[in-house]
């Protein structure tokens, strides 16, 4: 990849005709008239100031035409990327780096249950995907790489011009794989707890993920469980992973309301990315019927067809990762082409995979699965060591064809609860907790996911393969998922949180986010009697840190005989504890809770499980707060002295004074979150090219933000990163606030912008409004989205 940079550095620094000429050879027309074969009808795309588009058509298959259409206009190197990443095939795009990835994902096969999957979809979902598949081919059809974006034109200075092959149907339906991966729930705790208790005893790594404190509410009442009993890091982050990866989603009745009618909120934490995860869209039909049933807006991801969170004209959802656990690694025992399984030694499956590599040799693998799954260990190193002497298999629900994408045009289609309880039977990997909202003034909230039954265990630790007593019996049954509609309380809310409590009587899984943000969501929501669409968006920027409540104090009576650290200290009275990007406080309060981190934990764990300080560790250090004399308070490294909890919290404060003054400044005046606690979006294939030219081409930013992991604001941080330990790691990829049933009133924001070209006016136009908490009109209704129409384009039927 460096190779490649410094030939188009050379190139771009030569000659200002590539730089001028190729930026602008892709960008799309928006504008004017086009002749397609293929479709029944006239098709209009309007788009507005933001570039977004808003599809309408008489026919639904024309409709999924038009935005595979539209999509590939503004992002079809992201959709190519993407379908590299989950067909196993980057390395044919960018080379000899991507092989590691590349192997990784072939044996877990997603391809292959991509294509098992799309074979067993309803005719009618296929249908749709098809037209989707027609709709992209047709824009991308004659045109070369560098016609599509300037990514190709980079990449084919290294050789022949690139030209992609058409899309198909499976593309899209492996992208559905790609999303269970990033939100599988806890397989990387998994993976670590078993990692740290090969350095230290079991029960001491077990203190460092602690049962989550009855403080929290769980997202689902007892009294809904019992009516639900009643009723029966090979892979490049697509969208996340491990700390910071979640989502706020919350909804109010028309009790608790301005407007009399539900309002929605919604924000996804996922990974920065240019261009953002998200596309926003409008897809309508002239006239919704049974033959054309979808009037619906929101976000959707390109490459795959339909709106993912949003609203029609009748319901709203919101989603949230519900940290279901869907995953167990087995130890096998393996001898040859053989495996032991109660007493027996059975045949490994094997199957042998090529790997192409662009400007190098194809490379040949040799896949081998137990009856549990795919053997990771072959391909990961961390998982190897999992594993020790015996060898890791890995069994998943998404390895299994389901029918999740199905799913996604049902949400599209619903009219009511049962509609959408309905549609979320289908969502089954990955899991998330899906909250609704409709214009009669119904909210509610389902968990729906394929959600293993286990015979023995919890799912918290690698199991042995060999015995048959760790095996799945089943799966939850769908109407004994948790689901509540029109809770007393008048509103629900959703933040990765627990989602039951100990009397339901299935396990859904073990690491769920603490609860903090969803604790401090509900306070915010009762602070008022009725809320209305703004005061939303400010509970969505809210950046109160509890970690800091809790901490605050004590280090304010800390004594310290240094008048320098005092100095810094005292910037910590009277601090509200919001973190705002121009908070001096927020930046020492976070410089001190790393420098604690380093300090109490980086003795005892590896590197690799060095704690990235996000909401976990508020409950690991809140649980040994009030044990001064713990052992992990004591640092290793000083044999000849046995450190307390107040030796550790000097020194934090002590250090993070001496860290900001090197970092920012002597002067505290001078001292902010933001400007530690930057946001880069980097291109995912171009833009860490080590060479600043490239960069620059396709990055943006940095950008000063505030919030931080484990608020409201959650826009995420890695204390265990050496480089720069506060840079932002994942953000609410996009922000939605739905005024049920008066949508035109709706607001809502994306991370960076429509288009994924670089240098186009919408690549990045949304970042500001994002970075500073406002947000943009969401318009629906016909004549909202023609006041606000600056471009049309008109799809016409070649044979019409």
């Amino acid at each position: 990849m460096l190779t490649i940079a410094l030939v188009v550095a050379a190139v771009l620094v030569g000659g200002s005709v590539f730089s001028f000429v190729t930026v602008r050879k892709s960008f799309p027309d928006t504008t004017g008239e086009v002749r397609i074969t293929g479709l029944h009808g006239d098709v209009v795309i309007k788009r507005d100031a933001w570039g977004v588009p808003q599809v309408y058509a008489a026919d639904e298959r024309d409709l999924f035409f038009a935005q595979g259409y539209v999509h590939a206009q503004d992002r079809f190197y992201e959709m190519d990327f993407r379908r590299h990443v989950t067909a196993g095939r980057l390395a044919e795009l960018v080379g000899e780096d991507a092989v590691d990835t590349d192997e990784f994902v072939r044996t877990l096969g997603w391809r292959r249950v991509a294509q098992q999957e799309y074979e067993q979809l309803d005719a009618n979902t296929r249908s749709l995907l098809q037209a989707y598949s027609r709709g992209v081919n047709s824009y991308i059809e004659g045109k070369s790489g560098s016609e599509l974006s300037l990514e190709y034109a980079i990449l084919s200075l290294k050789g022949s011009e690139y030209r992609p092959e058409p899309w198909s149907p499976v593309d899209s339906v492996a992208w559905v794989k790609a999303m269970a991966w990033d939100l599988r729930s806890n397989m990387s705790d998994e993976i670590d707890r078993s990692l740290m208790a090969q350095h230290m005893p079991r029960a001491m790594v077990e203190q460092l993920y602690p049962d989550a404190p009855r403080l929290h509410r769980p997202i689902v009442g007892t009294d809904a469980l019992k009516k639900a009993s009643q009723a029966a890091e090979e892979i490049p982050t697509l969208l996340g992973i491990e700390d910071g990866i979640g989502s706020n989603s919350w909804v109010v009745d028309g009790r608790h309301s301005t407007t009399g009618r539900p309002i929605l909120a919604n924000d996804p934490h996922l990974a920065p990315s240019m261009p953002g995860i998200w596309y926003q869209v409008g897809l309508h039909c002239r006239r919704v019927s049974k033959g054309c049933p979808y009037d619906v807006s929101g976000f959707s991801f390109s490459g795959m067809p339909g709106v993912v969170v949003g609203h029609n004209g009748r319901v709203a959802w919101g989603v949230t990762t519900m940290y279901a656990d869907a995953a167990d690694l087995y130890l096998e025992d393996v001898e040859g082409g053989t495996y032991r399984y109660k007493g027996k030694r059975l045949p490994l499956v094997t199957r042998k995979e090529k790997i192409k590599v662009s400007g190098g040799e194809t490379r040949t693998i040799t896949v081998r699965s137990t009856r549990h799954g795919p053997i990771l260990s072959d391909v990961d190193d961390d998982i190897e060591d999992v594993g020790q002497r015996y060898e890791v298999s890995l069994r998943w629900t998404a390895l299994t064809p389901r029918p999740t994408i199905s799913a996604v045009f049902a949400l599209d289609r619903a009219r009511d609860w049962d509609d959408f309880r309905a549609a979320a039977k289908l969502f089954t990997v990955p899991s998330q907790n899906l909250v609704y909202a409709d214009v009669d003034g119904n909210i509610g909230y389902q968990a729906p996911g394929a959600i293993p039954i286990r015979s023995r265990g919890d799912g918290r630790w690698p199991v042995a393969g060999w015995d048959g007593k760790h095996e799945w019996t089943g799966y939850i049954p769908f109407d004994e998922l948790p689901h509540e509609l029109n809770p007393d309380e008048g509103f629900v809310v959703t933040a990765n949180n627990e989602v039951v409590d100990d009397e339901y009587p299935y396990l859904i899984g073990a690491d769920f986010a603490p609860g903090y943000r969803s604790t401090r969501i509900r306070q915010l929501l009762k602070e008022k009697k009725q809320l209305s669409v703004a005061d939303m968006t400010r509970i969505q920027m809210d950046a109160y840190s509890a970690n800091a409540a809790l901490l605050v104090p004590r280090l304010l009576r800390i004594p310290l005989g240094d008048r320098f650290a005092r100095e810094g200290r005292d910037i910590l009275r009277g601090w509200d504890y919001q973190q705002r990007p121009g908070s001096a406080a927020a930046a020492y309060f976070n410089a001190v809770w790393r420098n604690l981190l380093e300090l109490t934990f980086h003795d005892e764990l590896p590197k690799d499980q060095w704690p990235g300080g996000g909401e976990r560790w508020f409950d690991v250090v809140r649980s040994i707060l009030d044990r001064p004399n713990s052992h992990w308070w004591d640092n290793l490294a000083t044999p000849a002295v046995v450190e307390t909890r107040d030796d550790i919290l000097t020194e934090a404060l002590v250090q993070a004074r001496d860290e900001l003054t090197r970092r920012m400044s002597r002067d505290t005046d001078a001292w902010s979150w933001g400007r530690l606690h930057r946001l880069t979006l980097v291109n995912p294939t171009l833009g860490d090219s080590g060479v600043g030219l490239v960069n620059r081409i396709f990055n943006r930013g940095p950008v000063e933000v505030g919030g931080g992991g484990g608020l409201v604001d959650a826009t995420a941080w890695d204390a265990s990163d050496t480089t720069d330990p506060y840079a932002v790691t994942a953000v609410p990829s996009m922000r939605m606030v739905v005024d049920v049933g008066r949508f035109d009133r709706s607001r809502w924001i994306n991370l960076t912008g429509a288009s994924g070209h670089a240098y186009h006016e919408h690549y990045d136009d949304q970042l500001p409004l994002w970075a500073d908490g406002r947000t943009l009109p969401w318009a629906f209704g016909a004549k909202a989205v023609d006041r606000g129409t600056e471009d049309v384009l008109t799809l016409r039927s070649a044979s019409g």
